[in-house]
């Protein structure tokens, strides 16, 4: 797959990672949203819970992911798809998953992302909203070989604070490093990443390939 350096190749990129989320983790329920890549002040990313924009005259209603969030490891962004793809489905089958005009994540939405590849820990302002990718969703990434963005929009590091987008619910959580070990074929430069301590010999070069970032 060619590089995620581009603005256009990057948009059209979540669509399909949308797409992928909702075959494995919703059973295909959901209908696509209008996903956009945009600055999101305080929040990671957000869905509307009303039809922000009209396609051939139907309202359709929006995922956001934040532009100057980008530069997170892919499972990150992933999980922040994921938690609004959540919020979308609690919507469509009636199920109100935040209170306090829609800042407060609650048990419904808790339970509603850790059966689907997230774990979710608490804040007292806005309840259970800290999202990081369980080892469902780490495996999901690997298997399907997603790859990392390299592009991200510079702007002030808001991150660690809470907050969200015009009444719309938002992702919070705390930045963090990967949590792949990613390993290089020192011949070859062939890479491979697992979710945990591994030896691993390149299949071409019958070398042991060397874990970076160490």
């Amino acid at each position: 797959m060619k590089e995620l350096t581009k603005y256009n190749r990057v948009a059209g990129y979540f669509n399909k990672l949308y797409d992928l989320l909702n075959a494995d983790f919703f059973n295909n329920e959901l209908e696509r949203p209008v996903i956009t890549i945009q600055s999101t002040p305080k929040a990671y990313g957000h869905f509307s819970l009303y039809n922000a924009w009209n396609v051939k005259g139907q309202g359709v209603p929006e995922i956001n992911i934040g532009a100057g969030t980008l530069d997170r490891p892919i499972e990150n962004i992933l999980a922040t798809l994921l938690h609004e793809m959540i919020h979308q489905y609690n919507a469509v089958n009636n199920v109100q998953d935040c209170s306090r005009n829609g800042t407060y994540h609650n048990k419904r939405f808790k339970e509603a992302a850790e059966i689907r590849g997230l774990e979710i820990s608490k804040t007292e302002k806005y309840g259970w909203c800290i999202t990081q990718p369980a080892d469902e969703l780490l495996e999901w990434v690997l298997e399907n070989e997603i790859p990392e963005i390299e592009l991200n929009r510079n702007e002030l590091d808001f991150r660690g604070f809470g907050g969200r987008l015009g009444g719309n619910n938002g992702t919070n959580s705390p930045p963090r490093k990967s949590s792949y070990r990613r390993y290089k074929c020192p011949s070859c430069g062939l890479t491979a990443r697992t979710t945990r301590e591994a030896v691993i010999v390149c299949g071409d070069c019958m070398e042991r390939m060397i874990r970076e970032g160490l």
